[in-house]
């Protein structure tokens, strides 16, 4: 298996009673992208839009060679480590890893450490991916 040409990374929290400011306490970090439900936040493009649900997350930056476990301990390093919080985070909210994967070639992967794993099962986040084909080459 090839290694992953990269990888993107964001910890995404939802919900409709959602205060982020409330997640930035608990959390102790100030997050990438934050608002209530109904609030107005705006696109990369820079369009208005309504949060349809309360939102906060962090991102880092996307890493070519890919680096999930880098970018997943990078995100959850500066956050708080107490797993009963992030128990009653969890139960109350939907959180979730959001992540990239983008291939150059075909049959590229990755492999998540088992402390990767255990850190997310942990504190009851799910895993998910959005993996990106190579683009087809016209000739």
């Amino acid at each position: 298996m090839a290694e992953l040409y990269g990888t993107a990374a964001c910890l995404r929290i939802f919900g409709d009673d959602l205060d982020p400011d409330e997640i930035t306490s608990i959390l102790g970090a100030k997050p990438t992208r934050g608002e209530r439900k109904g609030g107005i936040w705006l696109t990369p493009r820079g369009d208005q839009m309504i949060a349809r649900t309360g939102r906060w997350s962090i991102d880092v930056a996307r890493r070519e060679p890919g680096d999930l476990d880098g970018q997943i301990a990078e995100i959850l390093a500066p956050l708080n480590q107490d797993l009963l919080a992030w128990q009653d985070l969890t139960t109350r909210f939907r959180a979730d890893f959001f992540c990239g994967l983008f291939m150059e070639e075909g049959n590229e992967g990755l492999e998540l450490s088992p402390k990767t794993m255990l850190d997310m099962g942990a504190r009851g986040i799910k895993f998910g991916l959005d993996i990106y084909a190579p683009k087809r080459r016209t000739k």
